[in-house]
């Protein structure tokens, strides 16, 4: 299996190419840890978004319409650096847009969505959980091997989950807090599934090509999702405090830490990324704590010290197996 992505559980990072790293690169986890954070941020951003009457379909449509003019610039500003690859046929751009699709359009969505049910916390804990899906999938599907290492790591991480569900049915009740536990729970999967099929492309194009027209493939799916389904006059009836909101989600949430993570993997191995990556939960629990006014309980400390064992548990051993 390839190494787990530099920030776990969130679909708006596709992993650059790896590059020589110094031989002390305190920059690059300064810049993991930045990643890690500003990704952490989004599931409250979204909240704050929801609490202006923002609808999902509605916010998802403004936060692509918002970014992905800034990644296209990006991809765009590097082929006219080196060409267009003869790699990126139509047959190409096809498969890379149906991959898109699949980790930035339905992965977001699910995620959104489960945000409207479940806390911003216990949101990012499930996500967090992906690289395990992406051992199941992989061995079930693409003909990886499959580590009982994984099952225990399961375990253990969803002993995590279980404790803070239960503590949410308890303030949420049970029909929403299981309706938001699925939703994000299938972005994980769709995320993990993601995350083995970009592998192919990303190798035969490079990976700034990739995102720019994964994310452009996506950007045209949400943006005609929205069209489908509201009205396009009700965007004349956003306050500007929305506008801001999805803004910030578009920069701060999604565009500005995928940069700091590829800077990251340009100075320390992904293995080192991923594991500075693990800060996130906790960056979103203290996040909600101190923006949303959520409180914190050691229900939520200690099913967040489960998770966090159980992908650090799979991450090492892992890397003890690749070795």
């Amino acid at each position: 299996m390839s190494s787990p992505a530099p920030n776990p559980a969130d679909p708006e990072v596709v992993p650059p190419e790896e590059a020589p790293r110094p031989a002390a690169p305190w920059t690059g986890y300064a810049l993991a840890a930045a990643g890690a954070i500003l990704f952490a941020s989004k599931g409250v951003i979204i909240k704050f978004a929801y609490a202006e009457g923002l609808d999902t379909e509605t916010l998802l449509a403004l936060r692509m319409a918002l970014s992905v003019p800034i990644y296209l610039a990006v991809g765009l500003a590097g082929v006219a650096r080196t060409g267009w690859p003869a790699a990126l046929t139509g047959r190409e751009l096809a498969v890379i847009a149906g991959v898109g699709a699949l980790g930035y359009w339905f992965a977001s969505y699910m995620d959104f969505l489960g945000l409207v049910y479940v806390s911003a916390p216990f949101e990012r804990l499930i996500l967090f959980t992906y690289p395990l899906f992406t051992v199941l999938l992989g061995a079930a599907f693409f003909g990886q091997p499959f580590r009982m290492s994984a099952l225990a790591a399961f375990a253990v991480s969803y002993a995590g989950l279980a404790l803070v569900f239960v503590q949410d049915v308890q303030v949420a009740g049970f029909e929403a807090t299981r309706t938001g536990t699925l939703l994000v729970l299938a972005s994980a999967v769709a995320f993990a599934l993601y995350q083995l099929l970009a592998k192919g492309p990303i190798g035969r194009v490079g990976p700034k090509l990739f995102t720019c027209v994964a994310m452009s493939a996506a950007g045209v799916v949400a943006i005609g999702q929205f069209l489908l389904i509201r009205d396009v006059a009700l965007l004349g009836g956003l306050s500007a405090r929305a506008w801001v909101i999805c803004l910030v989600l578009a920069t701060v949430g999604t565009a500005a830490p995928s940069f700091l993570l590829s800077a990251a993997l340009s100075r320390i191995s992904a293995q080192a990324n991923a594991t500075i990556g693990t800060v996130s939960p906790i960056a979103t629990l203290i996040l909600a704590a101190i923006l949303l006014g959520e409180s914190v309980s050691l229900v939520d400390v200690a099913g967040a010290a489960l998770v966090l064992a159980g992908v650090g548990w799979f991450t090492l051993a892992e890397r003890r197996e690749r070795a």
